[in-house]
């Protein structure tokens, strides 16, 4: 992403005054006045005047590269430590440049969280969809809203320098809100350090991302991060979920300065719930509110959107009126709608859901569709998380009538390997109900060629993704034109 310069500057002394308000030590070497137009940490990207963060990561450390963004105009640099033949340029010392970035990077972009309606949504699933909502709700209620999320760029949540100049160009473009998804990533690796938000949400909890936290424990801590006074005023939790009810009565047992005001939401705050393969609805505060989006955990997903709209200062039923303009969530129980699924009956649908949580919703709202049979093609990622592959082979075995075992993003790792993992966890009774077939569009063409009348498909784990990542090469592979294809192929 091209920055765009903000329309003002600070001093290096100002930012160090910042990391100070934050709890960080720091020293200053050169001359404190230097101005600074926004900061940066990839090196490549550095814009005469910017601050340079140096930041270090597994296989990399920006510190080696000061020099050249010195060169390359960079006027400050964040360091760990000082650094010498950089005379150029100020040097702000701090003892961890990741956890400075953030504040830093706030006040270098001209606080521009402060200059829009701010919300960050947390949970295992169901973060996108939420976001898509809640931005053409606020869209309907007169507040122009962009996205930061899986959807909108390489990283769920940027690095912090990314992160504020994107709400940088947000304001310059007139925005007037932004809803963020907030990974577990980004609060682990301080990326939304220094960012104040007016309400933030938790969805769910599952299992995922158990390489990097280790447990699921560590990983809910990481989750809870979010859930301070120090980022927002108010909490809006699902407490259907376990770890949510945990969540929300730990936030309501503070008091003071870390005090929080915490809404819930469960199943028991709708009624006269219809959920078909496209659409759903349901009776919310004396409202009919209806939905274009099909499957029952989306049920969740719109309530939990308009909960966070009623703690905003917009009007409501304004807000409602957006759900006439939502179109499907790219990848998202996503219908695939064609002359081939019309004339034989049958549904197929493609989802991200790529946890254990997420698989089990999935299956289970494309169950409630139909009385016939529910077909699975679903896999698991290589090089990550393996503790889950077993978990979702008994998951998709139990819950489908056929689960087609297939690949993911192999990334290089053997699938047909990473398969065995997966048809590990199966009991021996649902043994038979499990086809491996490696290649994911042979895996496809299988399951569409199975499907009988009322019949529902599910493709699972890639849901927008446009690319497979084999390892030696990534290749262009979109399960949704897939699908097309070979329902085409199958006329």
């Amino acid at each position: 992403m091209m920055a765009i310069a903000p329309d003002h500057s600070v001093s290096a002394a100002e930012i160090a005054e910042r990391l100070r308000a934050a709890g960080l030590a720091v020293s200053i070497v050169g001359d404190s006045a230097t101005a600074v137009h926004g900061l940066t940490h990839d090196s490549r990207a550095v814009e005469s005047g910017q601050m340079f963060a140096c930041l270090r990561g597994h296989s990399f450390d920006g510190h080696a590269y000061a020099a050249q963004t010195v060169e390359n105009g960079a006027t400050a640099l964040l360091v760990d430590h000082r650094l010498e033949g950089v005379d150029d340029a100020v040097q702000l010392i701090v003892d961890d440049t990741r956890l400075a970035v953030g504040p830093a990077s706030a006040i270098a972009w001209g606080d521009p969280a402060q200059r829009v309606t701010l919300i960050g949504i947390t949970g295992t699933n169901g973060k996108t969809t939420t976001a898509q909502i809640v931005a053409v709700l606020l869209e309907a209620a007169g507040l122009p809203a962009g996205i930061i999320g899986t959807l909108h760029g390489p990283r769920t949540t940027p690095e912090a320098p990314d992160l504020h100049a994107q709400l940088a160009e947000f304001v310059e473009q007139g925005k007037r809100a932004v809803v963020m998804e907030v990974s577990s990533h980004a609060l682990a690796l301080h990326r939304i350090d220094g960012t104040v938000f007016d309400v933030v949400a938790f969805t769910n909890f599952g299992h995922d991302h158990l390489d990097l936290h280790g447990s699921p424990e560590a990983y809910f801590r990481a989750k809870s991060a979010l859930f301070t006074s120090a980022f927002a005023p108010v909490a809006v939790i699902n407490i259907d979920d376990t770890r949510g009810r945990l969540l929300a009565d730990t936030i309501s047992d503070r008091s003071g300065d870390e005090a929080m005001r915490v809404t819930t939401i469960g199943h028991d705050q709708v009624t006269d719930v219809t959920v078909t393969t496209t659409d759903h609805t349901y009776r919310w505060n004396d409202r009919t509110v209806a939905v274009p989006l099909g499957g029952e955990f989306n049920v969740a997903n719109s309530l939990m959107a308009l909960s966070i709209i009623a703690e905003l200062d917009v009007d409501v039923d304004a807000a409602i009126t957006g759900f006439g303009s939502l179109a499907a969530v790219p990848g998202r129980f996503e219908v695939i709608d064609t002359d081939e699924t019309r004339s034989r009956g049958i549904t197929v649908v493609v989802d991200y859901a790529h946890t254990p949580d997420g698989l089990e919703r999935l299956l289970r709202a494309a169950r409630a569709l139909t009385d016939a049979r529910v077909i699975a093609v679903f896999g698991c990622a290589g090089r990550r998380d393996l503790q889950k592959r077993p978990i979702m082979g008994e998951l998709a075995a139990r819950l489908a009538d056929v689960a087609i075992a297939t690949s993911d993003n192999p990334r290089g790792e053997n699938p047909d390997a990473i398969i065995d993992d997966v048809i590990a966890g199966v009991a021996e009774q649902y043994r038979s109900r499990v086809i491996p077939l490696a290649d994911r569009r042979v895996a496809i063409r299988r399951a569409l060629e199975l499907a009988e009348a009322d019949d529902v498909v599910v493709i699972a784990g890639k849901g927008h993704e446009a690319t497979q990542d084999l390892g030696a090469e990534t290749i262009d592979f979109d399960d949704r034109r897939v699908a097309r294809e070979e329902l085409e192929d199958l006329t």
